[in-house]
């Protein structure tokens, strides 16, 4: 008899185990889909601009909107000490002089502190409303932590297109599908973070 109670229980516990497997895989590819294939065309202006560091590619993105008056300040948030930051600056001054308009962030070494890092400025700054530009792959787990560190600001997504990352047939990159089920696995932690404990005050 506990043979056979055993051998349901085990039974039980492979269908649990499939049916979560099937909805995480469900989940993954609506995560991918989702993703922004081009960068948005609007015309919505922010008080400011942030920047989550993790390529030149969204540096340069920031500073092109910071140009075209979509924010008044600009926010690098997550800088490592690092040579691409500091030319980039140096670029920026020689052209148009940005520099008294971009303030660094040193503090944060993930998304969530990101978040709270920037949550600070915007409240040093008085800011309303916020440009968020990171990678398309990250802005769904970016907006989870900025919108829990940062209730009522306005945050309008900037989505950049990594070249490297092949988001047309994903699965068939090994580079692409890495990075993107490990984003999507992180995007859960967030959001569960999120449900669970709600707002996070910019001063914690």
């Amino acid at each position: 008899m506990s043979w056979h109670i055993a051998s349901r229980q085990l039974r039980g516990l492979i269908t649990l185990g499939t049916l979560l497997a099937l909805i995480w895989a469900a989940g993954l590819f609506l995560f991918a889909s989702s993703l922004p294939r081009q960068e948005p065309d609007d015309t919505i202006t922010t008080d400011g601009i942030v920047v989550l560091t993790g390529g030149s590619e969204r540096l340069s993105v920031a500073f092109d909107l910071l140009r075209a008056g979509k924010g008044r300040k600009l926010f690098i948030s997550g800088v490592y000490r690092g040579v691409e930051v500091r030319e980039l600056l140096a670029l920026s001054s020689k052209s148009g002089d940005l520099e008294c308009c971009v303030q660094l962030g040193y503090d944060a070494d993930d998304t969530e502190g990101n978040a709270v890092e920037t949550a600070r400025w915007v409240a040093e700054q008085g800011l309303t409303s916020l440009r968020l530009v990171t990678a398309n792959y990250h802005m769904p787990r970016s907006l989870v932590e900025f919108r829990r560190a940062l209730p009522g600001i306005t945050l309008v997504p900037h989505p950049v297109m990594p070249q490297k990352v092949r988001l047309d047939g994903w699965w068939s990159w090994p580079g692409t599908a890495e990075l993107i089920i490990g984003e999507y696995n992180k995007y859960l932690l967030a959001v569960a973070r999120a449900a669970l404990t709600g707002p996070r005050p910019a001063a914690s």
